[in-house]
């Protein structure tokens, strides 16, 4: 390792890296930089199952779920950091560990392209045990789903600990309501079962809002419980305009 720079002291510091130089001068501690503590690692962790190939307007949440993921994996190669993938549905689709490098981030956007998952269904916690298990020291994680899932929250507290975790959440404006056009078939992506469902009902419509909602606010306040961040976008707005504001406020 090699020394790089001096910060503030923060809590847990080693105090064996204080620079006692620059603590004198400043009346504050300071802490010296090695250059491996400033070598960071991306892991993206995007969703591939059926759900997320949907979308009513300008294009799939998957489209958009690339694109962002894209976006960060290229942010890492401005900061020379290492980026890994992980695509999951119900099951560990394809991970690629982290490195540095344009070509290894120009396989990564490939996979996110032109992946053709095994499994149309989805399991968050699967995934978040396999990030457990492989990351041994501290990454930045995003996850990229829809998040349409639930009993995750365990699963995330122990992520949470160990990683510095954001939830980007893309959805699609018919995810949040129906809208009235009789009685038409839905096919549910990750099953494959098609229902006819009465959207004309005042009572459907409410009911699947009222869903909608609870697995909204699930990802929220779970996400928060476990120390992690939450963006939420949909598939038809400038997800940048959002990225950047959660950054700016992080």
């Amino acid at each position: 390792m090699t020394f790089s720079e001096v910060r503030q002291y923060q809590y847990g510091d080693d105090i064996r890296n204080i620079d006692w130089n620059v603590t004198a001068r400043y009346n504050e501690p300071y802490v010296k930089v090695f250059e491996e503590e400033r070598e960071l690692t991306m892991l993206l962790m995007v969703d591939v199952s059926g759900s997320e190939y949907f979308g009513t307007k300008k294009q799939l949440k998957r489209d958009t779920l690339t694109e962002i993921a894209a976006t960060l994996a290229f942010s890492a190669i401005q900061n020379n950091d290492k980026v890994g993938l992980i695509l999951f549905s119900d099951t560990i689709e394809l991970y690629i560990p982290a490195k540095k490098g344009r070509s290894h981030v120009l396989r990564i956007i490939r996979e996110l392209i032109e992946y053709e998952p095994k499994s149309r269904q989805t399991n968050i916690t699967q995934a978040l045990e396999f990030l457990s298990g492989v990351m041994k020291k501290k990454a930045i994680v995003f996850m990229l789903s829809d998040f349409v899932d639930t009993n995750y929250e365990h699963a995330l507290k122990i992520v949470g600990k160990k990683h510095d975790l954001t939830g980007i959440r893309v959805y699609d404006r018919r995810d949040e309501a129906l809208p009235n056009l009789g009685l038409v078939p839905i096919l549910d992506a990750e099953t494959g079962q098609t229902t006819l469902v009465n959207t004309a009902s005042k009572r459907v419509r409410t009911q699947y809002k009222a869903h909608y909602l609870q697995n909204k606010d699930y990802f929220i306040n779970s996400f928060k419980r476990s120390g992690s961040g939450v963006i939420n976008t949909r598939n038809d707005e400038d997800y940048v305009k959002h990225l950047l504001g959660y950054f700016k406020n992080k």
